[in-house]
């Protein structure tokens, strides 16, 4: 006998598709990154947060953000009410340059430790 003969075809076994997971609620942020604070040649003025928005690239699209919440989370190393996370809350207040950058202004300045990292741009409250 063949080795195609010794084969035999098995039949394959239907697919069943997996259902999404639903949400219990949509989210109601876009991711954003603390670029640094704003500045001059030899001063930097760290009560201003510069901050990227993921997805928006000219002034135009970046004053739909104005007035709108931005929230710094991170993990704090002593644990309080139960959890170690904490928040810095702060509110967009103006574009900064063409490129769809913003300046926000936050409760307690947002360390230096944070450049670079992740916040999160509610899209609350609403102009709409």
């Amino acid at each position: 006998m063949s080795q195609e003969q010794k084969k035999e075809v098995k039949p394959k076994k239907k697919q069943t598709k997996k259902k999404k997971k639903q949400n219990k609620s949509p989210r109601l942020h876009v991711d954003g990154i603390f670029m640094g604070y704003r500045r001059g040649l030899t001063t930097q003025k760290t009560g201003t947060s510069l901050i990227k928005i993921v997805g928006v690239s000219t002034r135009k699209e970046s004053e739909w953000y104005l007035g709108k919440k931005v929230a710094y989370v991170y993990n704090a190393s002593r644990h309080h009410n139960g959890s170690n996370v904490r928040t810095i809350w702060g509110k967009i207040t103006s574009s900064h340059g063409n490129s769809g950058i913003v300046r926000a202004k936050f409760k307690r300045n947002l360390p230096a430790i944070a450049m670079g990292r992740k916040v999160r741009v509610m899209m609350y409250p609403s102009n709409i």
